[in-house]
C-alpha cells in the first residue's frame, strides 16, 4: 500500500506566499529585483575577481567562491518561485525537490565552510601579518576551497538520498516557497525520525565547526584590533569586522533557528520568514558588504569604469 500510494504521489504543490493577485504581482516584481541585483552582483564580482590578477590572493579566491555559490543558492530557489506567482497548480515533481534542495544545501553548506576559511584569513592576515604568506600559502587556500565544495556536495547527497527511504501518502501541499525537506518531512507517512537524527547531527556539526572557526578568529582580531595605537586603524578595522560579522551572525542564526531550533521539524509557521533571509537576503547583501566596504575592489572598479 506504501509503494502503491509512494508512486501516486510524486508531485506536490507549492503553496508559495499569497493567493491575492494584487499581492502576488507585487511580490513577484520585488523578489525579481532581488534577484537580478543578486546575480549580477555576485556574478560580477566573480568576473572581477576572475580577471583581475591583484585580486588572486586568497581572501578574494574565497570571497569569489562565495559570490559563486550565492549564485547557486538564487539560481536553485527564486526562478520557480517567480514562476509559481503566476502558475495556476504551482506543481513541483519529487526529482525536482530533490535537485532544489540538493542545490541550495550545497551552497549552504559550502558557504559556511568558506565563510570559515574568510574568518581564519583575516585572523592570519591581522593578527599575524608577518607570517600571512607562510600560513595561508596558495596551495592552503586551493585545499580549502576544495575542502568546501567537497563538505557542500557530501552534505545534501546524504539528505537526499534518505529521502528515498519515505513514502508520501497524505497531502501534497508543501506550505514553503521552495522544496525545503523539513516540509517533505511532515507529508511523510514513514516515520522520518532517521532523517531528522541526521539532520541533527550533520547540520549541526557543519554549522558548530564553523561558527567556532569564525568565533574564535573575530575575537583574536577584536583582540588584536584593541591593542592597536592608532585610532584611525582601529576604527576602520571595527568598521570592516562588524559589518562582516553582522552578515555571518544573520546566516548562521537563520540557519540554526531553522533546523537546529527545539520543534523545528514541527513547526510549519515559522519556516518562511526564516528561509527568506539565507535564501534570499544574505545573497543580495553578500556582494555589498564584502566588496564595496573593500577599497581593493572600489579601486579596481574605479578603473574600469574610466576604461
Amino acid at each position: 500500500m506504501i509503494k502503491d500510494n509512494h508512486s501516486l504521489t510524486t508531485e506536490f504543490i507549492l503553496m508559495g506566499f499569497t493567493d491575492q493577485p494584487d499581492l502576488k504581482a507585487l511580490l513577484f516584481v520585488v523578489f525579481f529585483a532581488i534577484y537580478l541585483v543578486t546575480m549580477v552582483g555576485n556574478l560580477g564580482l566573480v568576473a572581477l575577481i576572475y580577471m583581475e590578477h591583484r585580486l588572486h590572493t586568497p581572501m578574494y579566491i574565497f570571497l569569489g567562491n562565495l559570490a559563486l555559490m550565492d549564485s547557486c543558492c538564487s539560481c536553485a530557489i527564486t526562478p520557480k518561485m517567480l514562476e509559481n506567482f503566476f502558475s495556476e497548480d504551482r506543481r513541483i515533481s519529487l526529482y525536482e525537490c530533490m535537485a532544489q534542495f540538493y542545490f541550495l544545501c550545497l551552497a549552504e553548506t559550502a558557504d559556511c565552510f568558506l565563510l570559515a576559511a574568510m574568518a581564519y584569513d583575516r585572523y592570519v592576515a591581522i593578527c599575524r601579518p608577518l607570517q600571512y604568506h607562510i600560513l595561508m600559502s596558495k596551495k592552503l587556500c586551493i585545499q580549502m576551497t576544495t575542502a568546501a565544495y567537497i563538505g557542500g556536495n557530501l552534505h545534501p547527497m546524504i539528505h537526499v538520498g534518505l529521502l528515498l527511504r519515505l513514502a508520501f501518502c497524505g497531502s501534497h501541499e508543501i506550505n514553503h516557497f521552495f522544496c525545503d525537506v523539513l516540509p517533505l518531512y511532515r507529508l511523510s507517512c514513514v516515520d522520518p525520525y532517521i532523517n531528522e537524527l541526521m539532520i541533527l547531527i550533520l547540520s549541526g556539526f557543519v554549522q558548530t565547526f564553523t561558527i567556532t572557526v569564525v568565533l574564535i578568529s573575530y575575537f583574536c582580531i577584536l583582540f588584536t584590533i584593541f591593542t592597536m595605537k592608532s585610532k584611525e586603524g582601529r576604527g576602520k578595522a571595527l568598521s570592516t569586522c562588524a559589518s562582516h560579522f553582522l552578515s555571518v551572525s544573520i546566516f548562521y542564526g537563520s540557519l540554526l533557528y531553522m533546523y537546529i531550533r527545539p520543534n523545528s521539524f514541527n513547526e510549519s509557521d515559522k519556516d518562511i520568514p526564516v528561509a527568506i533571509f539565507y535564501t534570499l537576503v544574505i545573497p543580495l547583501l553578500n556582494p555589498f558588504i564584502y566588496s564595496l566596504r573593500n577599497k581593493e575592489v572600489i579601486n579596481v572598479i574605479k578603473r574600469i569604469m574610466k576604461i
